[in-house]
């Protein structure tokens, strides 16, 4: 079992952006990953970091992906499917934002059986923070 927490961190909405990813596999070592953009939003950063977390396996895994987004759990969970059949429109008829990384999500998670949980952000999580801190570093270090 693989458990997987992301987050997404913006300074300026949009501006500078960093995500942060933690993977737990097993009795394995911690693995980190963080990146980002210098012109991006949190959602955008939020969508990259579950994205970029798939992306890191190879072959079908049973997956436990924590966020503390509900823009990305509720978008996956239950948007997505409307936004498919309505031709990528939301219910008010406007273009879905960020379209292209939900589509590149919602091709990712065919490729795992994965459960989509939900944490509360800075609330002591110790690898909730640690996803966080390292898309706060990638904002750091630009």
């Amino acid at each position: 079992m693989i458990t997987i927490y992301t987050d997404g961190a913006c300074s300026g909405n949009p501006g500078i952006g960093g995500w942060g990813v933690v993977i737990l596999e097993n009795n394995k070592d911690e693995i980190c990953l963080n990146g980002g953009n210098d012109n991006t939003t949190n959602n955008r950063m939020e969508l990259t970091a579950a994205i970029e977390a798939l992306k890191y396996f190879e072959g079908k895994k049973d997956i436990t992906l924590i966020t503390d987004s509900k823009y990305v759990k509720d978008g996956i969970q239950s948007w997505i499917q409307n936004w498919k059949k309505n031709g990528w429109k939301t219910a008010a008829k406007k273009p879905v934002k960020n379209k292209e990384l939900w589509i590149d999500l919602d091709e990712l998670i065919v490729r795992h059986n994965i459960t989509w949980e939900w944490v509360k952000g800075h609330a002591g999580n110790t690898h909730n923070e640690k996803a966080d801190y390292l898309a706060r570093r990638y904002i750091e270090e630009m």
